[in-house]
C-alpha cells in the first residue's frame, strides 16, 4: 500500500514542480496544442535539471 502511495506522493510534486512557472500555472496558451507544448518542453526541462535520477 506505500508503495501507491509513495508513487502519488512523486506524481503530486512533479505536478507542483511544473506549476511554478508562470504560463502552465495560468493556463496562458491560446489552444490546447501549445499548453500541452509548453507542458512537454516545461517537463522535459524539469527532467534534465534534476539529473535523471530514478524515483521508483
Amino acid at each position: 500500500m506505500s508503495e501507491c502511495y509513495q508513487g502519488r506522493n512523486v506524481v503530486e510534486r512533479c505536478f507542483n514542480k511544473l506549476k511554478q512557472r508562470h504560463g502552465i500555472a495560468m493556463r496562458s496558451d491560446k489552444t490546447a496544442r501549445d499548453y500541452h507544448a509548453a507542458l512537454c518542453l516545461a517537463a522535459t526541462l524539469h527532467r534534465l535539471n534534476t539529473g535523471f535520477s530514478n524515483t521508483a
